[in-house]
């Protein structure tokens, strides 16, 4: 536990492809636990960056920030921390970071963005999905079909700006001022468990947790709960 100011609010930001659906199951049931108000935000397909800033900015607003991401979203909830006062934040929640540093030519979560994107504009959504639902687990196929469908046809672009996003410099890891809960999946290859253990060996107040992806399929509300554990 981390002697931080209390969250006003927990803003749930995607992975690369989700949606607010997915993020409301990882950590809303834990925010409402908690007695925090709560935003799951749904990325602009045109601008999803930008749009996920926004909705922390807006949050800021209202009292510290507990900004906490999946994939994409906990890189961004990360730089977007490190860029306030420390008593607009609360924390930050990074699960399944997938990469550490701008160059990401051997990053799968990036190489595998810009693959499905290159292949939704040659082939369309149906075919790409048809594919997706036939290699990946059942909770990760549902959850893609449906985000997928709510973002096209913006989705390929989507998809091109997280496969061009330059993932968190080291150094700013290293001096991030506000508590960091790292949750990881040991078996996942698209964001190795490496990196996970790298980001919180970084950060100067982090916690680890590792956990299976079957666990966080089977129940997406085990993120918040670990997060908010080590939080306090």
């Amino acid at each position: 536990m981390f002697d931080s100011p209390r969250p006003a609010v927990v803003v749930a930001l995607p992975g690369t492809g989700s949606d607010a659906h997915f993020a409301r199951r990882a950590f809303g049931p834990a925010s409402a636990a908690a007695g925090i108000d709560f935003v799951a935000v749904d990325p602009d397909p045109a601008a999803v960056i930008e749009s996920y800033r926004a909705a922390l900015d807006d949050a800021a607003t209202r009292g510290p920030v507990l900004a906490a991401g999946i994939s994409l979203g906990a890189a961004v909830a990360v730089e977007w921390a490190a860029g306030r006062e420390p008593g607009e934040v609360g924390g930050v929640v990074a699960a399944l970071p997938a990469w550490t540093g701008p160059d990401t030519a051997e990053c799968p979560a990036t190489h595998s963005a810009a693959v499905t994107a290159a292949q939704l504009r040659a082939e369309g959504l149906d075919a790409v999905i048809a594919r997706m639902r036939a290699s990946s687990p059942g909770w990760l196929a549902d959850a893609l079909t449906r985000s997928w469908r709510s973002q096209w046809p913006g989705l390929p672009a989507a998809l091109e700006e997280a496969a061009q996003y330059k993932w968190p410099e080291p150094a700013l890891l290293d001096a991030l001022s506000v508590p960091l809960a790292v949750i990881a999946a040991a078996d996942d290859p698209v964001h190795p468990v490496t990196v996970g253990r790298e980001w919180a060996r970084r950060a100067p107040r982090s916690a680890l947790t590792e956990v299976t992806l079957d666990e966080f399929g089977a129940d997406p509300g085990i993120v918040g709960r670990l997060a908010l554990r080590h939080l306090g």
